[in-house]
């Protein structure tokens, strides 16, 4: 699996930092997504998946190898 992110379309919700913490953080500044692993370990993906589907703006993308 490799995450993608689109910062121009988060809304700074923090739904992603909440379930999966060791693979996306938020900008102090302004609380936009910042992708800390791309790809992450399969312990994490389930997590990862999660954050995918609940993001309201759709800010992030999986791609399953």
């Amino acid at each position: 699996m490799r995450v993608e992110v689109d910062v121009p379309k988060c809304v700074a919700s923090g739904q992603c930092v909440l379930l999966a913490p060791d693979v996306f953080d938020q900008r102090d500044e302004d609380g936009m997504v910042v992708l800390l692993d791309e790809t992450p370990s399969a312990e994490l993906r389930d997590a990862v998946r999660e954050s995918a589907t609940v993001c309201p703006a759709a800010a992030i993308r999986l791609v399953e190898s």
